[in-house]
Formats: structure tokens, C-alpha cells, sequence
């Protein structure tokens, strides 16, 4: 119960700072996400076009998610310094194997009969893709993304390590303090609440662009439909 009054107290004197480190944490993540995205999503593409690609690929996304985030964080400071900007860089890594994985995922599990009316339709490659392929196979490339924001928003806290902020500073206080019990929540808490929200949100967009799958259950729950 004094941990709880004491979280309290320290939230509503440090409001304005947890706030500005929520902010700043979500940055990076989306960042991060944003960047790894415009780069795996088009990879992904690719090795579904040449599987003998995939295997190169799909490895050495795998090599980079098994480095522990502090080694990584540690290699990237060498290069890049202190700051938030190696933080977002390392998120940008360990966000690509999700993606990546399941833009192929997508991408293969395609209908080829639906494939191959588009091309009895005259449709292009490139038409197949826009107009058949990605909007068919958007859900579970928006599955990757959210395992990917979510991923990051847990892996960002450890960038206070390297001057990156976010709300890692404050947890990081709080076991630095004698009985920072209540600072270290004030940190966890948000995070946490942070990853849950993104997680529901970007699980609801997921449901919202599988339009095919809900016609079709609304359809076998009412036949006469």
C-alpha cells in the first residue's frame, strides 16, 4: 500500500517527465518499426519471387534477432555513438525477421488459382501484386508488424544505456535509488501499458483488413445471407 501512495505521489510530481519519456519511447519503437518496414516488406516480396532467396534471408534476419539487445546496443555505439538515433537503429534490426517472415508468409499462401485467373485476366505482375497479392496477404504482414512494435517497445527500455531516454531512464532510477520501488513502476508500468495498447490496436487493424474471412464466417453462420 506505501508503494502504491508513493507511485502516486511521484506521478503526480513527475507527470509531465513520465509523460515526455512515454512520447519519446513510442518514437523510437514506431520509428524503428517504420524503417524496417519499408525495407523487409519489399524483401519479403522478393524471396516469395525467389524462393532459393529465402533461405540466405530468412537465417540472417534470425542471426540478427538471437544478439542479445545490450551486445547490440554496445556493437551500434561504437559506430554510431551515444543517442537515440542507435537506438532506433537497433530496433530497425530486430524488427525486420517478423516482417520479413511474414511478408513471405503472405505473399506464398496466395490462392494460385486466383493468381492464375488474374493472368487469364491480362493482368501485369505488377497488378497481380497490388491488386491481388498484397491486399490478400495485408493481415499477416500486419501480424509481423505488431509482433514487431511490440517487440521493440520491451527492447527500447534497455536503450537508456546508451543516452537513448524513453521510459528505460526512469526504471533505471529507480534501482539506482534506495527504495525506488515505486519509480521502478513508474517506468514499468507505462511500458507495459504501452505494449498492450499497440499490441489491441494493431491486432484490431489486423481483424479490420481480413475482409474476406469475415464475409465468409458471416456467410456460414447465415447460408440464406
Amino acid at each position: 500500500m506505501e508503494t502504491l501512495k508513493e507511485l502516486w505521489t511521484y506521478y503526480g510530481q513527475n507527470g509531465w517527465y513520465v509523460w515526455e519519456e512515454f512520447y519519446k519511447h513510442f518514437l523510437m519503437c514506431a520509428y524503428g518499426v517504420m524503417f524496417a518496414a519499408v525495407i523487409a516488406i519489399p524483401v519479403g516480396i522478393i524471396i516469395a519471387r525467389y524462393s532459393r532467396l529465402s533461405t540466405w534471408v530468412l537465417t540472417l534476419a534470425n542471426i540478427i534477432q538471437t544478439i542479445p539487445a545490450l551486445a547490440m546496443l554496445a556493437l551500434l555505439m561504437l559506430v554510431m555513438g551515444l543517442g537515440a538515433n542507435t537506438v532506433v537503429f537497433s530496433l530497425f534490426l530486430y524488427s525486420l525477421l517478423p516482417i520479413i517472415k511474414n511478408t513471405y508468409t503472405g505473399i506464398r499462401n496466395v490462392d494460385n488459382a486466383l493468381l492464375q485467373s488474374g493472368r487469364g485476366m491480362g493482368m501485369t505482375k505488377f497488378q497481380l501484386l497490388w491488386m491481388v497479392e498484397l491486399p490478400l496477404s495485408l493481415s499477416v504482414i500486419m501480424a509481423g508488424l505488431r509482433t514487431a512494435l511490440v517487440v521493440a517497445i520491451g527492447i527500447a527500455t534497455v536503450g537508456t544505456f546508451i543516452g537513448g531516454g524513453g521510459l528505460g531512464d526512469i526504471i533505471v532510477r529507480g534501482t539506482n535509488a534506495t527504495n525506488g520501488t515505486a519509480i521502478i513502476l513508474a517506468g514499468a508500468i507505462p511500458t507495459a501499458l504501452m505494449a498492450v495498447i499497440a499490441d489491441i490496436l494493431m491486432g484490431w487493424l489486423e481483424k479490420l483488413l481480413t475482409p474476406i474471412k469475415r464475409k465468409n464466417l458471416k456467410h456460414a453462420e447465415d447460408p440464406a445471407s
